[in-house]
């Protein structure tokens, strides 16, 4: 098995503006406003669709079922022996063309007990280009003053609810499950996330959405926001939260490990990429990756049993990987 090019996985009308950043760091030509994600090595489907979302390789398999029909080989022995054909993760670029409303995501136990989903939805963001993120709660909230803010939309409020905080390229944001957080208009990122399209909406106006059916998960508010954290954020803790990556190896928090791991590879030369089902993205430059010549805006799929990769060249590489298992 050898490293896969993977072209772009742009699920069309999103509810939400952007592309033409995304398009841009891939070298391609802008299609259309509302396709601001790039579902990369998707084996996750948009909530509620059947196959909207997943990613196909080039010989015309959908990657879910090839993993599915051998997860030894694309995930490797130790992984597929804990977590059989799970991935147990989804990469995707995003391109905020308006700043994202305001919403949480839940966590395992909550979407297990309340939406029978094997995942819930911790994420974390490696910055490519900056604005500002809204993220952590300035004071504590009660679910009350929540619902009622959700229910009057008042937006000013919610999102005066939030940190805000300026990134630019080579920051780190960790999400966890239930952190309220809204993306600013004008970052473009790669997020790792736990492989499902779950999503708590507190805020709807001005987007595609229905926000009064949709953005509580069919659930009702009052038992979805039971899944937002609703304790502050100290300043110690954002910095927890948000910032500068390490210039190598990897730069996610260790909370962030038993949902999935995130290298920086800057390569001046030649490197080696350790076994293991991963995705690399080329962030700048070029380079050879096992005789792929690779430029900016790259994505590769790399399957376990493709060992060791040799990797040459000048440029900066992101390798994404699954938990350890």
């Amino acid at each position: 098995m050898k490293p896969i090019v993977l072209s772009s996985n742009r699920p069309p009308e999103r509810f939400y503006r952007g592309g033409a950043a995304l398009c841009a760091f891939r070298g391609e030509s802008v299609t259309a406003e509302r396709e601001p994600e790039d579902w990369v090595a998707s084996t996750t489907t948009i909530r509620g669709e059947q196959s909207l979302g997943l990613s196909t390789l080039p010989d015309g398999r959908v990657l879910r079922d090839a993993i599915d029909e051998d997860p030894i080989g694309w995930l490797g022995d130790a992984h597929a022996r804990r977590w059989g054909a799970d991935a147990r993760l989804l990469v995707k670029l995003l391109d905020a063309g308006q700043r994202l409303p305001v919403h949480a995501h839940p966590h395992d136990d909550f979407a297990a007990s309340h939406l029978g989903r094997a995942h819930g939805k911790a994420e974390a963001w490696y910055i490519l280009e900056g604005g500002p993120v809204h993220i952590g709660l300035r004071e504590e909230v009660s679910q009350e003053t929540l619902a009622d803010l959700v229910s009057r939309q008042d937006v000013d409020a919610l999102l005066g609810l939030l940190h805000e905080i300026p990134v630019q390229p080579g920051d780190v944001v960790w999400v966890p499950a239930g952190e309220l957080h809204a993306i600013g208009a004008g970052v473009l990122l790669l997020e790792l996330q736990q492989p499902e399209d779950l999503s708590i909406l507190l805020e709807w106006d001005g987007f595609a959405i229905d926000g009064p059916g949709e953005g509580h998960l069919g659930l009702g508010f009052d038992l979805a926001l039971t899944a937002v954290t609703t304790t502050a954020r100290s300043a110690v803790d954002m910095g927890a939260l948000v910032h500068a990556a390490p210039p190598s190896g990897s730069v996610l928090p260790r909370a962030a490990d038993e949902y999935f791991r995130l290298e920086r590879l800057p390569l001046h030369g030649a490197a080696v990429i350790d076994p293991g089902f991963s995705v690399v993205v080329v962030v700048r430059g070029v380079a050879d990756l096992d005789g792929l010549v690779l430029t900016t805006g790259a994505t590769v799929l790399v399957p376990a049993a493709t060992g060791r990769v040799q990797v040459s060249g000048d440029a900066e590489l992101l390798i994404a990987r699954p938990p350890a298992p």
